[in-house]
């Protein structure tokens, strides 16, 4: 088949001749006519008539040439294949070899393999001085956390907060298409500014950033479709509450835990090993759970995980329907009204960045029902029952209604005017209150509660907003090579589990302190100390290596106070169709709790 391929468009490619030929000979043929034409004019005619006759002639000899070579030559192949065949196969009286395979269908399948490794090489010849990129590896959707990234780090507890010592980190990602034709400087220069480009250059000339997984030594190289690439980091995380990630109910098909206030579900901006799927696997055990719904970072409450992906599926499907009942309590600013009070406003995605919502009529239909249950003289107790899952739906309804969470950072700030926006009215743009917003908690150095990016928290660039985008604009900004927010929320989380998942890669450096009192060894930890409460509350907080280019080692930040890490929002009861799951009732939502 190859040797008839060739051929045939040697073929194609004389036809094509032929027919300019014909068409040149029609014209000349015209003019041979023509009385007006000179003498002269039709010898030179004449002349080109029988230099076109004798270029077709040998044209077609040197085809049939070519062609008998090829029949001549299969002719060989075919008799030494029968001759072959005699000694070692029972045949009739088809020529076949290889017990069974015709010769032609064997020339015509090494053929295809060939030109299949051709294609794994990187398919067309590269031109002199063009670089090679080699094809994506296939990568795994789902969220799935093991041994080997639970042993990264390790805890240690001080002041009642949970710690995580220092470790180094690769964020990697595929080229994104509006890089290609960038340089890698000015990817870095326009959208990773967290850190400054003397940083990035040092960090070159360390190995520490590598496309597809070769160093970079120039960042002016010109990225391409599929590049790979790595960087490796020093990674600092903010302490949370050192309260314990209590599980109710594992029973093989659903895991139930009561999170403390401040941790974030799963890994996400600034957060990895001090969230609720790190601290189930590293304490617990329970590694491969797969996430039902989210909770806000500072909200506590019951929390659901599926063991399996058929548990989970029946799990989405409820939700889908609506046959998941969940009931959450708050302490918000006021005297909350008596009776049931009904709240239908729609809610709009200010900012996915922050995280920031606010009543719109161009958002999505929202619907949650309130009820007080106590009244102190200054604050109240609501009964919230959300029977829609919109981005931090009960927040901003009480917000609308006048009555905004006692503690809450964004819907309960002054920054949304005097009467903090009661009936949606802000009078401000989307823009405008954002920046307040930001500009209201850096004065009062409490950013932190914003989940920021880590630009925008140490103020070197100024206010970077992205409000109005889509929920696709989002996915595409977030990207594992920064340390993007991806703010969580009470009902739902808008970064794709997808894209906050990064791995993990092998500590650069061994740690000399830290890690052997840890009883780590070569950036692993022996296995009775992964699932222990006590040996890692004996280490100290300074032990650990500093990094020479990690500019958090050479920053000594407060600890957050307690109030910093909690919001008086609980999710306190989860019903479905057969089986119902609930909390004790926090502190602040008791009658006898005395506000400060």
């Amino acid at each position: 088949m190859a040797w008839f391929t060739c051929v045939k468009g040697k073929v194609s490619g004389v036809n094509s001749l032929l027919c300019v030929g014909k068409r040149e000979n029609n014209f000349l043929r015209h003019l041979y006519h023509n009385k007006n034409v000179s003498v002269k004019t039709l010898g030179t005619i004449r002349t080109a008539l029988n230099i076109w006759r004798n270029s077709a002639q040998v044209s077609f000899i040197r085809l049939n040439f070519t062609k008998q070579q090829r029949y001549t030559q299969l002719n060989d192949m075919e008799t030494k294949g029968a001759t072959m065949e005699e000694d070692s196969c029972d045949t009739d009286s088809t020529v076949r070899t290889n017990c069974g395979k015709r010769k032609n269908e064997e020339t015509d399948e090494t053929a295809r393999q060939g030109r299949g490794k051709k294609r794994k090489r990187g398919g067309k010849q590269l031109r002199p001085g063009e670089r090679y990129v080699p094809p994506p590896q296939k990568r795994n959707p789902g969220v799935s956390f093991s041994q080997e990234h639970f042993a990264e780090t390790s805890y240690y507890f001080e002041g009642g907060l949970r710690k995580v010592h220092p470790y180094y980190f690769d964020f990697k990602t595929y080229c994104k298409g509006r890089w290609v034709g960038k340089t890698l400087l000015d990817v870095f220069k326009s959208e990773f500014r967290a850190e400054s480009l003397d940083y990035y250059n040092k960090a070159v000339k360390e190995g520490r950033i590598k496309l597809n997984e070769t160093p970079v030594d120039d960042l002016n190289i010109t990225l391409k479709n599929n590049d790979f690439l790595r960087n490796t980091v020093h990674r600092h995380e903010p302490p949370v509450s050192a309260q314990p990630l209590e599980v109710l109910v594992d029973d093989g098909e659903v895991v139930v835990v009561d999170k403390p206030a401040s941790l974030p579900v799963h890994p996400c901006g600034r957060y990895r090993h001090n969230t609720v799927i790190f601290i189930l696997g590293k304490e617990k055990g329970l590694s491969g759970l797969h996430t039902v719904h989210r909770l806000d970072r500072l909200t506590s409450g019951v929390l659901l995980f599926a063991r399996t992906l058929e548990v989970s599926k029946k799990l989405d499907e409820m939700v889908r329907e609506r046959q998941l009942e969940k009931e959450y309590v708050c302490r918000v600013d006021g005297q909350f009204p008596e009776g049931e009070v009904v709240c239908e406003e729609p809610i709009l995605v200010v900012s996915f960045r922050v995280g920031l919502c606010r009543v719109d009529p161009k958002g999505k239909e929202s619907r949650t029902v309130f009820q007080r249950l106590s009244y102190n003289g200054r604050s109240s107790v609501v009964r919230c029952l959300p029977l829609t899952g919109r981005t931090h739906q009960i927040r901003v309804h009480l917000q609308f209604l006048g009555f905004p969470i006692l503690n809450d950072p964004i819907y309960g700030s002054s920054a949304w005017g005097p009467n903090r926006a009661k009936g949606g009215l802000v009078g401000m743009s989307d823009e405008e209150l954002l920046e307040a917003l930001i500009e209201e908690h850096r004065s009062k150095e409490s950013l932190h509660l914003l989940d920021l990016p880590d630009e925008e928290v140490s103020g070197k660039h100024g206010l970077k907003t992205e409000c109005k985008v889509s929920a696709q604009e989002h996915s595409d900004q977030v990207t594992v090579l920064e340390s993007s927010s991806g703010a969580c929320d009470d009902s739902s989380c808008e970064v794709p589990l997808g894209e906050v998942k990064a791995e993990h890669s092998q500590e650069l450096h061994k740690s000399t302190s830290a890690v052997e009192s840890e009883g780590e060894m070569n950036g692993s930890q022996k296995e009775n100390n992964l699932f222990s409460d006590e040996a890692p509350r004996t280490a100290k907080s300074n032990s650990f290596v500093r990094d020479n280019l990690c500019g958090e080692c050479k920053i000594v930040r407060p600890d957050p106070t307690e109030k910093d890490l909690i919001m008086y929002l609980h999710a306190l009861r989860y019903k479905g169709p057969d089986f119902e799951y609930s909390t004790h009732l926090p502190d602040w939502a008791k009658e006898d709790w005395l506000q400060d």
